[in-house]
């Protein structure tokens, strides 16, 4: 996986939220979202200074695919 992919699944327009997690006082979102013509991804970022900054990104399991591709539901 290449940096920039995990920042094409955060732009994805079919992303959908995946439960994330809080560390300290920064909130942490996660999302599943795939970059053109790549592997869904699960990523967690958090919003600094008005920017998002991706924390850490990883390949998504099956069961998140599936999700994915059930646009959530």
């Amino acid at each position: 996986m290449e940096p920039g992919e995990a920042e094409d699944a955060v732009l994805d327009p079919r992303r959908i939220g995946a439960p994330a997690y809080n560390l300290g006082s920064e909130r942490r979102w996660a999302l599943l979202g795939t970059p053109e013509g790549g592997e869904t991804l699960f990523v967690v970022y958090t919003r600094r200074r008005g920017r998002i900054r991706v924390v850490t990104a990883r390949p998504a399991t099956n069961q998140e695919k599936r999700r994915y591709r059930k646009g959530g539901k």
